[in-house]
């Protein structure tokens, strides 16, 4: 295992270290090791396809941004500029496929810290956008700066963790000042690839500054590669709102990631069955995805989608279920049929970190991994459906993450792991705790648990009978009292500040253009 300096830098690999243990993992590049299962045959993915086109050819959808009508009409789209309806000809699909990337490199704040995104790869986000957040501490609250900042501290903590997404709402900053606060929060305490909120092109325009800022960047630099990404959601049914329409756009020219993610609940805003839910989100994908290369040919961008149910007696969403599974699978056959990266995402309905919370999220990303998502978020914390995020069940979360993490490493089975020399040591009914194999490898084979307890009832009960929950505390709290952070150059965020400092002495920037 790496040095507490190093593991400051770099992120933990894992549980609290011993002295002297010598265990050394590398989450920070993962391959997805399993082979995706199907839920409906080929030919049912493709008739879904088929429909997708026939819903964007025949029904349209809405955009409300009059730019994206223009470059949907430019390219030959029919626009019915009274109902802001857009019908998409499948031939404009066509080609906007052909053009979005297979694959694409995305840069962290050190080159460690990037990602290759592409269908096999696997990258884990945790819970995002959520309005509250809680600790068995403080409680459930509106989200502040201060928990935003706590939370991306955690996730630069952890190497299983790779991109930082908008964990909370820091709802105690004003809206035209909010992209500062998070900016600030991500370049200053992390070096992984960081999230830009679609907020309208000012805000978009000084966070990209804000970041060339902090990595040294000048124009063509960051032009040159993807150093961020967004996430555009769609307003399902059938509808792009005009912040997103833009951010889609904006992403798009400037060569930064867009992840389309229409949320689609089964029997709320979209069809109550999972082939048909499915089918409209990929038709929305599609539409978005098309913008982005009408805007910028080759623009990175990646498919997504949200799909689960509702609870019919509430109409509240449900996740972690096995229609939710079901749909991950879906959206995978139909991302591996259009040869895109894609985005899928787990989650809980839970309104604490119970069992249910865990049975659900676990559940939901073993639906992500047999469908082979290249990247999951919501992967750690997430509760109540997205609108709250717990400190605890980020870290629980992790050591699920980073066990699923050792399942993608390679397991040796050379002929000293096959070990005829250890069984030959060994007498008949005796034991190997001591034998050369044993003793060469005890520090080091084993995965080292970050919050569970393997004690026995008698030494838990000695040390205070503490729960997972309660062991989460004291792991969030020490790594948020150690000051995790990324090593910056001093210069770089001193030049960060002073842009914002001056820029919010000028007014700020209005969330939309």
């Amino acid at each position: 295992m790496e040095t507490e300096t190093g593991a400051r830098r770099r992120g933990r690999r894992g549980g609290d270290r011993t002295e002297g243990a010598r265990r050394s993992v590398n989450y920070s590049r993962l391959r997805n090791p399993f082979p995706p299962m199907k839920v409906f045959s080929d030919d049912r993915i493709a008739a879904m396809h088929e429909t997708a086109l026939r819903i964007l050819e025949e029904l349209g959808v809405r955009v409300l941004l009059p730019e994206a009508r223009d470059i949907y009409r430019a390219a030959g789209a029919r626009v019915d500029e009274d109902s802001q309806m857009v019908f998409l000809g499948r031939e404009i699909v066509a080609a906007a496929l052909v053009s979005a990337p297979r694959s694409f490199a995305i840069r962290g704040g050190s080159p460690e810290r990037d990602l290759l995104l592409e269908l096999g790869g696997l990258t884990f986000q945790p819970g995002a956008g959520c309005p509250h957040a809680t600790d068995l501490e403080r409680g459930r609250r509106p989200g502040t700066e201060r928990d935003f900042r706590e939370l991306v501290q955690l996730t630069q903590a952890f190497d299983v963790l790779h991109l930082v997404p908008p964990l909370v709402e820091p709802q105690d900053v004003p809206v035209h000042l909010r992209h500062y606060a998070t900016m600030k929060a991500q370049v200053e305490l992390s070096d992984k690839v960081p999230f830009v909120f679609s907020r309208g092109t000012p805000q978009t325009r000084e966070s990209f500054e804000l970041l060339k800022l902090a990595r040294g960047l000048d124009d063509a630099g960051f032009a040159a590669d993807p150093h961020c990404y967004t996430i555009i959601n769609t307003n399902s049914p059938r509808q792009l709102d005009i912040p997103m329409a833009q951010g889609l756009i904006d992403f798009a020219r400037a060569g930064q990631v867009a992840i389309v993610t229409p949320f689609t609940l089964m029997g709320a805003m979209a069809p109550i069955t999972v082939a048909g839910a499915i089918t409209l989100s990929h038709a929305e994908a599609l539409a978005a995805i098309t913008l982005s290369q009408l805007a910028r040919p080759g623009a990175p961008v990646m498919y997504g989608t949200f799909t689960s149910n509702v609870d019919m007696k509430s109409g509240a969403p449900a996740l972690g279920t096995p229609e939710h599974f079901k749909a991950s699978l879906a959206a995978g056959q139909l991302a591996r049929l259009i040869g895109l990266p894609w985005r899928c995402a787990t989650g809980s309905a839970g309104n604490i970190n119970d069992a249910q919370a865990a049975h659900e999220t676990q559940f939901a990303l073993w639906g992500c991994l047999m469908a082979g998502a290249t990247t999951i978020i919501h992967s750690a914390g997430w509760l109540e459906g997205g609108l709250n995020i717990s400190y605890e069940k980020m870290i629980t979360d992790i050591e699920a993450l980073q066990m699923v993490a050792e399942l993608c490493t390679e397991t040796p089975c050379g002929d000293d792991e096959i070990g005829f020399d250890a069984i030959a040591e060994v007498t008949p009914g005796g034991h190997f705790f001591a034998t050369a194999q044993t003793m060469a490898r005890y520090q080091s084979e084993f995965y080292e648990p970050l919050v569970a307890d393997w004690s026995n009832f008698g030494t838990w009960t000695e040390r205070g009978a503490q729960d997972a929950n309660t062991r989460a505390t004291g792991i969030w709290k020490r790594i948020v009292a150690e000051d995790w952070r990324a090593p910056l150059d001093p210069g770089r965020i001193e030049a960060v500040k002073d842009y914002i400092a001056r820029r919010t002495a000028e007014g700020g920037a209005p969330p939309e253009s």
